[in-house]
């Protein structure tokens, strides 16, 4: 049979917002404190007491954290990967032997059954080995193979995968394209069904663990036809399938021992058995997979923050200037504090996220990719202020400061390593609209009709109609409520603590002033809305803001209880809540204040080059070549990369 000849698709704005719109879970059958916090409804209820996992499974975990970190310490080399580029063979294979592959697979298929918070342990402890290791593991558990089988996976396909998964196949997850990224409704490669296979044709970028993969998960479009009713759907693929190319082993500025590639499926066939759900499915399954998924980011950048704190505090110790430690100078101090406080809340927002997981009793949709925009951001961040604390030895590489003498300090490395955090899995803006599709959803769902253009008249005023009745109950509750009261919450002012309690009323109060100016703003700009993408990305980050403010005092109030280091924790916390709370109220007066409407005029200048002669003057060092490879569906004309490690 022939391949496609063409690879480019056409799609209007419209029909790129129903394929997302299509994917995404549409109904909430579990309690989310999230959500309830969009709708201006604090719930504290849903996350305290803080959830605490079984005996037995921190049994194992731990056990399992002590043969990893022994490890880690003995058999990872993590300037060689980095002067390397690569991972070597033996550290993959004594990860395999490990069952580090399978930490996540549960014991029945031969794996370690971890919870999600001793996943996530083990995660954050490896990628402080080295990030490219935490990278290996988290693309082949959370969005590579064992994950989407484990949710959406035919008894055969686990009892046929999962074992391979546990101890000896690497996996990767295969859905951006050279040409598409977060828009996948324009997906180009295809899955033609032919008897009881499907063929495969097309191309895919940035596959991480690619290039040493022995399965892969392959979105691919079905075309719609008599029997098949088409649409994006997942496969999994043997890597050594005859027709699959590994083009290119990709470079980047961090993660240097990443093993990502571009892959050409070239007539592929896939047995109709290895098909994961149904036809159409693709997406969903990539997105569900990805509610848990996603916490594997902000695992690692947890475990960054431990590792900044632990250098500025060593670093800052013994460094000094004008007759003391340059962390007692008020301007190296803040940034410190900044780092110890902002740790302890990803701690606290991973830990918490992590645990409802566990449990299975609340939807963490919004909790998770929270949780993945805040940590990646604020990690980011932490990694900047310990380079500034470093001075110029943090730009410096580690082996140039071995090299002459000092402490191997890879803080520029972290700074490169964690940047792509902010991309990976759904960049921030791209995160920042898909919360603020969550955020909104009970509010579409009374009165969506409204704004929607297509809807006939009766279908609007029934919406109305709908509305009236929400609205009529919904708004009298923003007006006033427990955070209003100076004795809300005493729980969290123990004796001879700080005082959490009000941090608590603050965030109480101020849910409710998100879900006002939500509710303004959709009054105001109606179908509009969806446009105005700086106001919701400000409306997530004052949530995620919320969110973590919760979580660090819910944490502190049990390590308080646990006789954990509560009083330490509790300053923390109350560091933390204080610097959050700045920043919230910058959002908020950003909500209205902001250069929006401005900003929109100049990009349109630059793209019509009203601007240009502002270029002028430099040397642009890029050489000519297209902006985006070509991707046409045909056979490889480059060397096959593939480099499976036995």
């Amino acid at each position: 049979m022939s391949a496609p000849t063409a690879n480019k698709r056409t799609v209007t704005e419209r029909e790129a917002r129903q394929v997302a719109e299509a994917a995404r879970e549409q109904d909430w059958r579990k309690p989310s404190f999230a959500k309830e916090l969009f709708l201006g409804r604090f719930r504290l209820d849903l996350i305290h007491p803080h959830p605490l996992p079984a005996d037995d499974d921190v049994q194992r975990g731990e056990e399992f954290l002590a043969k990893l970190r022994d490890f880690c310490e003995t058999k990872i080399d993590s300037a060689r990967i980095e002067r390397d580029a690569r991972i070597p063979d033996e550290v993959v294979t004594g990860l395999k032997e490990l069952g580090a592959l399978g930490m996540k697979i549960d014991t029945k298929y031969g794996g370690l059954g971890l919870t999600q918070v001793y996943y996530n342990k083990a995660l954050a402890l490896a990628g402080s080995a080295s990030p490219a290791i935490g990278a290996l593991l988290s693309a082949h558990q959370s969005i590579g193979v064992p994950q989407p089988l484990k949710i959406f996976g035919t008894q055969q396909q686990k009892d046929t995968f999962l074992p391979r998964c546990a101890r000896t196949d690497i996996s990767a997850f295969l859905l951006t394209e050279p040409d598409v990224g977060s828009d996948p409704a324009r997906l180009a490669t295809t899955a033609v069904p032919d008897g009881d296979d499907y063929v495969l044709d097309g191309v895919k970028l940035w596959t991480t663990n690619g290039v040493v993969a022995d399965l892969l998960v392959v979105m691919a479009r079905v075309p719609k036809s008599e029997g098949h009713r088409g649409g994006i759907t997942a496969f999994v693929v043997e890597a050594a399938s005859a027709g699959i190319t590994v083009e290119n082993r990709n470079a980047f500025m961090g993660l240097r021992g990443i093993e990502n590639g571009v892959t050409r499926f070239h007539r592929v066939r896939v047995p109709a058995a290895n098909r994961i759900g149904e036809e159409g499915q693709g997406l969903k399954i990539a997105l569900t997979t990805l509610n848990t998924g996603r916490l594997s980011l902000p695992a690692m950048c947890a475990g960054a923050g431990k590792w900044c704190l632990k250098i500025a505090r060593e670093w800052s110790a013994a460094r000094e200037q004008w007759g003391k430690p340059v962390a007692l100078h008020e301007a190296v101090g803040s940034k410190i504090s900044f780092i110890a406080a902002t740790t302890f809340a990803l701690e606290a927002v991973l830990d918490l996220s992590s645990q409802m997981a566990d449990e299975n009793r609340n939807d963490i949709r919004i909790e998770a990719a929270l949780a993945k925009l805040y940590g990646s951001e604020m990690a980011w961040k932490m990694a900047d202020e310990l380079v500034q604390i470093r001075g110029g030895r943090g730009f410096e590489t580690a082996a140039s400061l071995a090299a002459r003498g000092e402490r191997a300090v890879p803080a520029e490395q972290m700074l490169r390593d964690l940047r792509i955090n902010r991309i990976f899995e759904g960049s921030t803006e791209i995160m920042h609209l898909l919360i603020a599709r969550e955020a909104v959803d009970a509010h579409l769902s009374v009165a969506g009709d409204l704004i929607d253009p297509d809807k006939s008249l009766t279908d609007k005023a029934k919406a109305g109609a709908n509305a009236g009745v929400f609205y009529a109950k919904w708004l009298p509750k923003l007006v006033a409520g427990p955070g209003q009261l100076p004795r809300s919450y005493a729980d969290f002012h123990p004796p001879g603590h700080v005082d959490l309690s009000g941090h608590l009323r603050y965030v109480e109060r101020h849910a409710r002033k998100l879900a006002r100016s939500t509710f303004y703003a959709m009054s105001r700009w109606q179908g509009r809305m969806e446009t105005k993408q700086g106001f919701l990305g400000r409306i997530v980050d004052i949530g995620a803001e919320l969110f973590a403010m919760s979580a660090a005092c819910v944490r502190a109030e049990l390590l308080r209880t646990q006789g954990d280091h509560g009083r330490e924790a509790y300053q923390l916390a109350d560091a933390f809540c204080r610097q959050s709370r700045i920043r919230v109220e910058e959002l908020f007066t950003r909500l209205w204040s902001n250069t929006d409407d401005l900003d929109r005029k100049v990009v349109k200048g630059v793209l019509g080059g009203a601007y240009e002669w502002l270029e002028q003057g430099v040397i642009d060092p890029s050489d000519d070549g297209p902006w985006i490879a070509d991707a046409d569906p045909g056979p490889s004309t480059k060397e096959n990369l593939h480099r499976p490690i036995s």
